[in-house]
C-alpha cells in the first residue's frame, strides 16, 4: 500500500507552501514539461487537452455572438509598433525582436507580437472603407511572447496560448455594448464551465491596457487568496483608429473614424482552474473541462470475467469522455493516479460487485462513494458529473465570500492585509497616487471597480478625502 500513495506523498501540502503544491500538481499530474529555453513550457498531452475544451467552448459561445475567427501574422514591424505612443510604452520592457533574417541583418527590427493590435489596425485600414464594412468582430486563437522575467508555469511564461478578439464599429455606443458584452461573456464562461467564480469590475486608469479608453476584468479568488486577473477586454475609442488612420465614409458621405475593442484569455484559466480546485491530491477538474470525465478501474482484474465486464461498462458509457484503466498497476496506484488527475468519478468494479450487480462510484471533489446497479450506472455518472459541476462551482463561491473582507479605515485595512488572505472591499478617493501608495505599503493592488458597487463610507481608505467609487483590493499573481 504505501508503494501507491508515493505518487500523492511527493506532493507538498497546499498549506505548508501554496508555490511549491501548485509547482508539484502541475508537475505530477503530468500538465507541462519545461524546456531549454527558459520560460518557455511544453503542454503536454494531458495539459493541452484542458486548453482545446476551453478553447472549443469558448470558440463555441464566440459564434452564438456572431464573431469570425481569423490568423494575423505573428511578426510585426517596429516602425508599426511605434505608432500608438501608449501602447508601445506598455509593452515595450517584454518585447521580444527579430534582428536577422538567416545570415543578413534586417534593415528594420520587427517585434514577435506581444499582442496584435496594431497588426488589426494595419489591416483595418485597408479592410474598412464603408459604413458598410462594419461592424468587424474578428477573434484569432495563437501564441503571444511576452519576455517575463519571472515565470510559472500556465500563469506566466514566455510564450502562452490565447484568443485575443479584435472589433472596429462606426460609433462609440457600439463599441461600449461589445466591450461590456465580450466580458459578460467571459464571466459567464468562467462559472458555468469552469466553476470558478468572478468579481466583474473596471480596472482603474493605473491598470488599465495601455493605449485603451477603459479596460473591464473578471477577477477570481485563488485558494491562497491571492486574486487572478482571468479575462479581459477593452474599449479603445477611436484612438488607435487616428492613429493608424482607420476611416470609413459614412451615410452621411463623410470619413469618420472607427471605433475599436480588444479582449482576451489565456492558458492562464488552467492555472485558474487548479489555484481555485485543487487539494492535496492533484487536481479537481470541473467536468465541462475534464479531459477524461470517468475513469472505469477494474479490480482483480485477472479474476475472470472481471475486464470483461469492465470493457462492457466503459462501453455503456461512451457518452462521456471515458477510460478504462487495464494496465498492470496496482488498484490503489490507480485510485491515487485518478486523483492525481482531476478525473471527476471513479467506477470500480471487481468479483464481488459482479457478483450483486453493482459497482462503487467515487467522486473526485468529495471522495464520496455510491454503490449503484450496473444498469444504473449510465445514468448514476450523469447525475454525478452534473453535481460536482454546480458543488465545486459554489464551494468555491463560499471561499471567496469567506475571504471578502470590508474596510472602512486605514487602521482595518492595515489589519486585514496582515492578519486575512482574500478581497478587501473599501472606499476609494480616484487619485492614482493614493493607490500607488497602498499598493507600495500593502503590497495589495486595486483589483477592479465592481460594476455592483457598495457605499461602505464617504471617505477614502487610505487619505480620508472624499470617495468616488468603491474598489476590490487584493494581492495577485
Amino acid at each position: 500500500m504505501a508503494k501507491d500513495k508515493k505518487l500523492v506523498e511527493a506532493i507538498t501540502s497546499m498549506e505548508e507552501d501554496f508555490a511549491q503544491w501548485y509547482t508539484d500538481v502541475v508537475r505530477k499530474a503530468d500538465l507541462i514539461d519545461y524546456t531549454s529555453v527558459k520560460g518557455c513550457m511544453v503542454l503536454k498531452p494531458a495539459g493541452y487537452a484542458i486548453w482545446e475544451l476551453i478553447q472549443r467552448q469558448l470558440d463555441d459561445r464566440f459564434k452564438e455572438a456572431e464573431v469570425e475567427n481569423v490568423y494575423l501574422p505573428m511578426f510585426i514591424p517596429e516602425s508599426l509598433l511605434q505608432k500608438e505612443k501608449d501602447h508601445v510604452e506598455g509593452f515595450a520592457p517584454e518585447v521580444a525582436w527579430v534582428t536577422h533574417g538567416g545570415l543578413n541583418e534586417l534593415e528594420e527590427r520587427i517585434c514577435v507580437r506581444p499582442t496584435s493590435e496594431t497588426l488589426f489596425c494595419d489591416f483595418y485600414k485597408n479592410d474598412i472603407q464603408s459604413y458598410r464594412d462594419l461592424p468587424k468582430i474578428y477573434n484569432q486563437w495563437c501564441s503571444v511572447v511576452r519576455w517575463e522575467k519571472e515565470t510559472r508555469p500556465f500563469l506566466r511564461s514566455r510564450e502562452f496560448l490565447w484568443q485575443e478578439g479584435h472589433t472596429a464599429h462606426a460609433d462609440a455606443k457600439e463599441a461600449e455594448e461589445r466591450t461590456e458584452q465580450m466580458l459578460n461573456l467571459y464571466a459567464d464562461f468562467c462559472e458555468e464551465v469552469l466553476a470558478m467564480p468572478v468579481i466583474r469590475g473596471k480596472k482603474t486608469e493605473k491598470e488599465k491596457f495601455a493605449g485603451a479608453l477603459s479596460t473591464y476584468t473578471i477577477e477570481a479568488l485563488m485558494h491562497d487568496g491571492k486574486a487572478l486577473q482571468s479575462g479581459t477586454s477593452h474599449n479603445f475609442g477611436d484612438g488607435f483608429a487616428k492613429a493608424f488612420d482607420i476611416q470609413y465614409t459614412d451615410k452621411d458621405n463623410k470619413l469618420k473614424y472607427v471605433h475599436q475593442t480588444s479582449w482576451g484569455m489565456s492558458t492562464r484559466l488552467i492555472g485558474g482552474i487548479i489555484m481555485v480546485h485543487g487539494d492535496d491530491s492533484g487536481l479537481v477538474l470541473p467536468p465541462m473541462v475534464a479531459p477524461t470525465q470517468v475513469v472505469v478501474v477494474p479490480v482483480m482484474q485477472k479474476k475472470e470475467g472481471v475486464l470483461e465486464k469492465a470493457r462492457e461498462i466503459t462501453a455503456s458509457l461512451s457518452c462521456f469522455r471515458v477510460k478504462l484503466d487495464d494496465s498492470d498497476k496496482s488498484p490503489g496506484w490507480k485510485f491515487a493516479e485518478a486523483e492525481m488527475r482531476g478525473i471527476p468519478v471513479r467506477v470500480e468494479i471487481g468479483p464481488k460487485d459482479i457478483e450483486a450487480g453493482q459497482a462503487v462510484l467515487v467522486r473526485r471533489d468529495t471522495r464520496e462513494k455510491y454503490i449503484t446497479p450496473i444498469d444504473d450506472i449510465q445514468k448514476k455518472v450523469a447525475e454525478l458529473l452534473s453535481e460536482i459541476q454546480k458543488d465545486m462551482y459554489n464551494r468555491a463561491l463560499a471561499h471567496r465570500e469567506e475571504n471578502t473582507h470590508e474596510a472602512r479605515s486605514w487602521d482595518e485595512f492595515n489589519n486585514i492585509i496582515t492578519t486575512k488572505q482574500g478581497f478587501i472591499k473599501a472606499m476609494w478617493c480616484g487619485d492614482t497616487a493614493c493607490e500607488e501608495a497602498i499598493k507600495e505599503k500593502t503590497g495589495a493592488s486595486t483589483r477592479c471597480m465592481p460594476f455592483e458597487q457598495e457605499q461602505l463610507s464617504d471617505v477614502c481608505v487610505h487619505c480620508g478625502k472624499p470617495a468616488k467609487t468603491m474598489v476590490y483590493f487584493g494581492r495577485a499573481y
